[in-house]
């Protein structure tokens, strides 16, 4: 099932609007242990509410227009519904593009639980060669004079799968929540700057080579003729080295037949780029 959200706020122009087919999309999937808030941070970031209780069998998409950093975007949330453990994750682990792990700071259990989903996107990035962002999400900051879970042992986490850790009530604090949701946004948006390939630089290269042209008669010393050989040029496309690979090179130009010593050029003197 899912449900289309959308939060009040100016209306756009007929200039500025644009049809669904042209706003980018970003999927995001909640997991996290039952009782970790994954549904009331889905509700609290869609419509601003507190709602506590929720049944915890239900598994809902949702989708939400947004506007991020002055462009918008179709933020579409699955709302999982795994009990204690990850169950039939292939329906969000090749559909999302960003994974939002919850745990209860005041439930070491969920917290603990958080590592099974961590190692399955982590086996599943490596299986595909690609690296999707993963934010640590620890809710119910609200129940701070419980809390199980330190602040330091979240952090240990995230920087043991090199993902983000925010701290965020549910019940408490739009602004914090709409602020992670927003972040899931930009991290998939500089993961797609990254993935882009980068196209290759070609140069040309002018290297001496020899040719025989039409002979010249010249007088010689027993009245035969003999030929006289002209240095030309042939182009040659090497491809640049990456920035990272690339090294000082040198190359010795000379003329034909000449015995005094070439000069010796640098790189990308002599070259013709295009």
């Amino acid at each position: 099932m899912s449900s289309m959200f959308g939060k009040p706020r100016a209306a756009p122009s007929a200039a500025d609007r644009l049809p669904h087919s042209l706003v980018p999309e970003c999927n995001v999937a909640i997991l996290g242990c039952r009782g970790a808030g994954k549904s009331a941070l889905t509700v609290k970031f869609l419509t601003k509410r507190f709602i506590s209780e929720y049944d915890p069998n239900l598994e809902d998409t949702y989708t939400s227009e947004e506007i991020v950093d002055q462009q918008p975007v179709l933020l579409k949330v699955m709302d999982t519904a795994d009990q204690d453990a990850p169950l039939n994750c292939e329906r969000y682990l090749h559909w999302a593009n960003v994974f939002l792990v919850v745990y209860s700071i005041d439930n070491k259990k969920s917290f603990e639980g958080c590592h099974q989903y961590l190692d399955i996107i982590s086996l599943h990035s490596k299986g595909i060669q690609h690296n999707y962002p993963v934010l640590l999400l620890g809710n119910k900051l609200d129940m701070e004079q419980y809390r199980q879970v330190t602040k330091s042992d979240g952090q240990a986490l995230a920087a043991k799968y090199g993902c983000l850790l925010y701290e965020v009530s549910a019940c408490l604090d739009f602004e914090s929540v709409q602020h992670v949701f927003h972040e899931a946004v930009r991290e998939m948006r500089r993961e797609m700057e990254k993935s882009l390939s980068v196209r290759p630089l070609f140069i040309t290269e002018e290297r001496p080579c020899l040719h025989m042209v039409t002979p010249t008669p010249v007088a010689s010393k027993h009245g035969l003729a003999s030929c006289t050989f002209n240095t030309l040029s042939t182009v040659n496309y090497k491809e640049i080295p990456s920035v990272a690979q690339a090294k000082l090179v040198t190359v010795k130009s000379s003329r034909a037949q000449s015995k005094r010593k070439a000069p010796t050029l640098t790189l990308l003197k002599g070259f013709k780029i295009f």
